[in-house]
């Protein structure tokens, strides 16, 4: 069965049903719909070398359109690869909407403790970024304004993941302060302004004033995870 969509996302359609052909057997969206390029993925039962140079051909069109280059997988590389991208890939099954095909994650679940793993790297290596990129600005505020917008999309992604983790709403900006301020103690007005920055309502958020609220919010966020690994295991 397939989906009729316009948009970025047909011209890639119809490059893709002409590259892969019978082969292609899903193309979904996801992310954000107001998302600029719009990230896709293409599930098709094999790709070769000379597919990659079909789909380079096009890559400038899609780019234009306002769609980002497809990742291309199988669906069992897809499927096999949940325990390495937990985050990354229950992402798109949860934001997917489906392009063309049947929809390929019916029966695709992600490991509590995949997620939980993933999440721990993710809050340390956020960690290290913030402190370590902030002394590479060398003190210079555009610099660091940078910095903060820029690792803000990340502090969000990993804030919906351990709301998913606990069982807790993750769908807006509202459910994940909320979260944030109940489960891990994190400071409400520290957590609204940096998803503020990595969202769409950034007007007025002071990112060099936030940065050392941020840091602190970060390393909270890390003591949290470690005892959220421990209660676990008791």
């Amino acid at each position: 069965m397939a989906t009729s969509h316009g948009g970025p996302v047909a011209a890639v359609l119809h490059d893709l049903q002409h590259i892969f052909g019978e082969r292609l057997q899903a193309v979904v969206v996801y992310g954000r719909p107001d998302a600029n390029p719009q990230p896709c993925l293409a599930l098709v039962r094999s790709i070769t070398a000379e597919d990659l140079d079909h789909c380079a051909g096009h890559v400038g069109t899609w780019h234009r359109a306002g769609c980002a280059t497809p990742l291309l997988l199988t669906r069992d590389e897809f499927a096999g690869s949940l325990d390495a991208f937990p985050i990354e890939y229950g992402e798109i099954i949860e934001s997917h909407r489906l392009v063309y095909g049947i929809d390929p994650f019916i029966g695709l679940t992600i490991k509590t403790e995949d997620l939980r793993r993933e999440c721990e790297t993710l809050v340390k290596s956020h960690l290290v970024h913030l402190r370590e990129n902030y002394v590479e600005c060398r003190g210079r505020q555009s610099d660091v304004a940078a910095l903060v917008a820029e690792a803000a999309p990340a502090f969000a992604l990993i804030l919906r993941r351990l709301a998913r983790l606990d069982g807790a709403p993750a769908n807006t900006n509202a459910d994940l302060s909320t979260y944030a301020a109940h489960r891990p103690g994190l400071d409400a007005r520290v957590v609204g302004d940096v998803l503020a920055l990595a969202g769409e309502y950034s007007a007025g958020v002071d990112a060099i004033r936030i940065y050392p609220g941020y840091l602190a919010a970060v390393e909270q966020l890390r003591r949290f995870i470690d005892s959220w690994r421990a209660a676990t295991r008791e």
